[in-house]
């Protein structure tokens, strides 16, 4: 009896240490994970990018002096609104005036100079017709006739240029728009060469959103909309939204209207402009925000954030296999919204991806799906 006790004691210690020295036994003993678990469908998504964008008025006008001279008076405030033709500033116009009284002055002398020339002429044809004179002074008298008329057409052409540059001394409004920063007051000297503006004028009532996109975002951007030329494809592109500097949503929708002919070769970007209505005046020239343009992507995977993981710059997700055993997967992101993930290939419809504490998960562990 004794040597049986010790016989059974002897294999029951084997039996405990193989036991516990083997990891699988283990798992069996203490039970599989059970976890969330994903069953992967196929959808559309709307993918939602955002680039910088700087915000233009419509008409932005560089107001400069034609004429040199003094500001005499100044008809409007900074930041006011002003109609097409309103009065902006008026510079001293008196050199410009004497310059207008001399030009008509010469205008009249050339004048009477060409009434004594055709007079000439009359007086001359009489006598070379009745042979008293020579037809060389009748070609005189014409030829000096030719030169009173052209001089009068010169004096014309004068008075005409001090016209202009008298009504250069009143600086009108040339659009509808708001008054920008004036930068000279009462008494300063303006010129045609200065470099600052007298004041710029903003038409804000639709402002442009300027944004660049790389190439690989407008290739892709352009093989969502049809047609065969940028035209017909800009006819068909989705609204755009803009989002304030606060993170608020501007509440008017916008239209991508220009795509710039080239690539930006220091950046490898393109230019594109969106329009938007501005009723309410509330954007401005030098605003900053950023478009959101929407694509749409068919037949995808959308997989929330939480449900993968990063290793070295690349995402995994833990999918299960028949048997329900974790193997780690790569994928292949084709972009992001909001909290989920877009993945285009790399998986198949009716996967089931662990949704919860894939950390914790070991490779070919095996994971007892709970089915959100």
């Amino acid at each position: 009896m004794n040597l049986k006790k010790l016989i059974y004691n002897i294999l029951l210690l084997l039996f405990v240490g193989f036991y516990s020295c083997n990891p699988k036994a283990n798992q069996e003993h203490a039970g599989t994970k059970e976890l969330p678990v994903i069953t992967l469908q196929r959808d559309s998504m709307i993918i939602n990018t955002d680039y910088p964008a700087r915000i233009e008025g419509k008409v932005n006008v560089d107001i400069r002096a034609q004429v040199e001279g003094y500001i005499s008076k100044i008809y409007v405030e900074e930041g006011a609104f002003v109609k097409a033709g309103a009065n902006l500033f008026k510079i001293d116009d008196r050199t410009y005036l004497e310059q207008l009284n001399t030009a008509e002055a010469n205008l009249r002398a050339a004048n009477a100079a060409l009434s004594n020339a055709r007079l000439e002429v009359e007086k001359y044809s009489l006598l070379s017709s009745s042979n008293v004179t020579s037809d060389f002074q009748l070609r005189t008298a014409q030829a000096q006739y030719e030169s009173a008329l052209a001089n009068v057409e010169q004096q014309k052409a004068a008075v005409e240029t001090a016209k202009i540059n008298l009504g250069f001394t009143l600086v009108k409004s040339p659009v509808s728009g708001y008054i920008g920063r004036i930068p000279k007051r009462i008494g300063n000297l303006v010129s045609r060469g200065d470099v600052q503006p007298l004041t710029t004028l903003s038409d804000i009532s639709q402002v442009y959103a300027y944004f660049s996109m790389s190439e690989t975002d407008f290739l892709a951007f352009n093989q969502l909309y049809q047609g065969k030329t940028i035209e017909e494809k800009i006819k068909n592109m989705s609204q755009v939204t803009l989002v304030l500097a606060d993170g608020s949503i501007y509440p008017q929708p916008g239209k991508i209207e220009m795509i710039n002919g080239e690539f930006d070769v220091n950046t490898g970007a393109i230019s594109i402009r969106a329009t938007f209505d501005n009723p309410s005046l509330l954007l401005r020239t030098g605003n900053t925000g950023r478009i959101i343009v929407p694509r749409i992507e068919n037949n995808v995977f959308a997989i929330p954030v939480l449900s993968t993981m990063d290793v070295q710059g690349k995402i995994f997700a833990i999918r299960l296999t028949q048997d329900n055993r974790a193997e780690r997967i790569p994928l292949n992101i084709a972009g992001k919204e909001g909290d989920y993930y877009i993945v285009r290939t790399g998986l198949k419809e009716g996967d089931k991806i662990v949704s919860q504490e894939i950390g914790t998960i070991v490779e070919g562990e095996v994971i007892t799906p709970k089915m959100n």
